[in-house]
């Protein structure tokens, strides 16, 4: 089987054979929940109760190819199966038969390929996908363990509903205890996937209160070189303005008395002391402007 394996996915990469298998994938896992939420809750009998044995049978044996597959493409074998122990206990185990809804988490990466927008909006549905289908899963496998069993406290869905949101949530009210070593094992597993959860919402939060800052930051920093040149346009208008008025008042005056002179001995008359200031002024106000955006920068 590992030969004819390997010669039909000769010249696929890892990530190209991922890539390939995760829709079919999603499709078995839908199939597989829809069978296995019969065989829980409806507990048929007879025929049905045939066909809905080889329906999970036949999704697990895809699950058993993609796991293999996944290892032969592998390009350090060893460590991709230490990475992946998981998914061989998941195959493996007998104890850890209900973990294999597990594998419904292929469901969130497909609709991942088809979720645009922000990177917070996916985080966003990939939690609320997963608590519903975390909840759900628990509630299922917890089912399957408890029911029936001596001392159990969880014999219909709705207790199994229950104990999965107030576990999921570390709340943990006490009052619906597993007592089979499998209903334990689903517990350890859905409380480790409430603080991943918890986790995930504080870390979409951070960042979108993060993302509101630096957007207020940019529209502050937009306003402030918008006042600034606005500053500076004014100052130039009134500029023309000063020097237009000293051309006419140049053009308009009378001769004087000898000017009084530089210190280099030239003539310096009224407009043109006028006319020295007001640029001395510009110059100094320029420069007033330019230590004003230095400081502004150094306090950024």
């Amino acid at each position: 089987m590992t030969g004819d394996l390997r010669r039909k996915i000769a010249g696929l990469t890892a990530e190209q054979f991922e890539k390939r298998a995760e829709r079919p994938l999603a499709i078995v896992a839908v199939i597989f929940l829809v069978a296995y939420s019969v065989q829980v809750l409806a507990q048929p009998q007879g025929r049905v109760a045939v066909a809905i044995d080889l329906v999970i049978a036949i999704t697990y044996a895809v699950f058993l190819v993609d796991y293999l597959a996944r290892l032969i493409l592998a390009i350090n074998r060893p460590r991709w199966f230490v990475r992946h122990l998981v998914d061989l206990a998941i195959i493996a185990l007998p104890l850890l038969r209900p973990l294999r809804l597990l594998r419904l988490l292929v469901l969130l990466a497909a609709l991942q390929k088809t979720i645009g927008g922000a990177i917070r909006g996916r985080v966003a549905i990939y939690t609320a996908s997963g608590a519903v289908l975390l909840i759900y899963a628990a509630s299922l496998a917890v089912l399957e363990s408890e029911r029936g069993q001596p001392g159990s406290m969880i014999n219909n869905f709705g207790d199994a509903v229950w104990w999965s949101i107030t576990t999921v949530t570390t709340v943990g009210y006490g009052d619906i205890l597993p007592v089979t070593g499998t209903g334990r094992v689903v517990a350890v597993l859905l409380m480790m996937g409430g603080i991943s959860l918890v986790g995930v919402v504080t870390a979409t939060l951070a960042s979108w209160i993060v993302q509101r800052v630096a957007q207020e930051d940019t529209k502050d920093r937009a306003a402030t070189a918008g006042q600034i040149e606005a500053v500076h346009e004014e100052f130039r208008l009134q500029m023309k303005n000063l020097r237009e008025e000293v051309q006419k008042l140049r053009e308009a005056a009378s001769p004087q008395p000898p000017a009084p002179r530089s210190p280099n001995g030239q003539s310096v008359d009224a407009a043109t002391s006028i006319r020295n200031w007001i640029e001395g002024s510009l110059v100094r106000l320029q420069a007033m402007t330019l230590l004003g955006r230095a400081n502004q920068r150094d306090r950024k």
